[in-house]
């Protein structure tokens, strides 16, 4: 088993030997989304004593941290005569450091307290890259040039990936990393993460790669065992943003429109109407609202796979997470897109099983509901000072 299970505490120390007795790991890395994980473990006293409150669990996967974080549930244990006898078992779930981050909302005055936070007033930030922003809206509210209290201990920004193209934000009170996430889409496509190197947790941003023509996934090349594809019509092809009303006597309301003729032309029109939170459309604001729409509201492929690794081929290593690959379709077909996420199931007895997750932006395995509570929240963050 090329899988190891490190306890460390919030200074990123090693609390005691790698974890043993494990039965199930069950591990998801997830693109520019906080990634999560259990672990069903014997509950030993060496064990129970490295699950406390603020401590971080480690995957290492051939030599190499497959995804770290703070423990979420650091103990759910049982135990009964009948049926869990000696020790008994204990379930421990945990995330990866992007979830710290994503605890944050995104203040207008960063540098000021939350007191002293302006009315009617957005954190308003236009550059060359995407990344630049996201690294800004990161460093300033909970790394290392954020309020003291604010600070997540041991964060850092990695070195600059000089990626993405120019864009810009306006935002107030929403999620940190949601805002961030709609930045990556209208500045590039570009990726963010967490590593954990020496005594520090790095945020950084990255290119996603193309590598459509060296990871290939098919049942010729034996690293295909199932597939699952479903390709679903568009929900919007035609954003309308509308600006905020103006006052009495000032010049007319500002109208915007965002469009995705292609997919119009092939499946057909679909239009949707937005109110936005800026009064015209001259940092673009209105604009970027209707392309993140129009983003999340495309014609989604999913494309659910059970992969398994070859020596040429292998996930972490050869492609990992927002890189775009190919999978053949048994009938001939195939499918190229970007890798949403990457599940890794393990026990002792049976081994890996990995599962990608490919296809757009709305492609994930989250329930509607979720999806329509994280859209609520960033309108409801964007609509507070009407």
């Amino acid at each position: 088993m090329a899988v190891q299970l490190l306890i460390t505490d919030k200074n990123l120390t090693v609390q005691g030997d790698p974890l043993d007795g494990w039965t199930s790991l069950d591990a998801t890395k997830r693109f520019n989304v906080p990634g999560s994980g259990s672990v069903a473990l014997p509950a030993r006293p060496d064990i129970m004593a490295q699950l406390q409150p603020g401590n971080r669990l480690m995957v290492v996967r051939d030599k190499a941290v497959w995804m770290a974080g703070p423990l979420e549930i650091p103990s759910d244990f049982s135990w009964s005569v009948a049926e869990n006898p000696g020790v008994g078992s204990v379930d421990v779930s945990f995330s990866c450091d992007l979830a710290p981050i994503a605890g944050y909302i995104t203040w207008p005055t960063p540098a000021s307290a939350w007191t002293a936070q302006l009315a009617n007033t957005y954190r308003q930030i236009t550059a060359t890259s995407a990344e630049t922003i996201i690294r800004q809206l990161v460093n300033e509210n909970c790394g290392p040039g954020a309020r003291a209290e604010r600070r997540i201990p041991h964060l850092a920004l990695d070195a600059v990936a000089e990626v993405g193209t120019s864009t810009s934000v306006r935002t107030r009170f929403e999620t940190l990393l949601d805002t961030c996430r709609r930045i990556a889409i209208d500045g590039g496509q570009i990726g963010f993460r967490t590593r954990q190197t020496g005594s520090q947790i790095l945020f950084g941003c990255y290119e996603p790669r193309n590598l459509t023509s060296t990871a290939r996934f098919s049942a010729g090349l034996g690293n295909l065992r199932s597939v699952q594809a479903k390709q679903s019509a568009p929900t919007v092809t035609h954003a309308l943003i509308a600006g905020t009303e103006p006052e009495t006597g000032t010049t007319g309301r500002t109208y915007v429109q965002a469009a995705d003729t292609a997919a119009a032309a092939s499946w057909w029109r679909v239009e949707r109407y937005i109110d936005g939170s800026a009064d015209n459309d001259a940092d673009g604001e209105l604009t970027q609202a209707g392309k993140e729409e129009i983003a999340n509201g495309a014609a989604p492929v999913e494309l659910a796979t059970v992969t398994v690794d070859t020596p040429g081929l292998k996930a972490g290593r050869d492609f990992d997470l927002g890189d775009k690959v190919t999978v053949a379709l048994p009938h001939g077909v195939e499918i190229a897109d970007l890798v949403r996420s990457i599940h890794l199931q393990a026990t002792p007895t049976t081994g890996e099983y990995v599962t990608t997750l490919i296809g757009s932006p709305e492609a994930t395995s989250d329930p509607e509901t979720v999806k329509a509570l994280r859209t609520l929240g960033r309108r409801l963050g964007r609509l507070e000072t009407r």
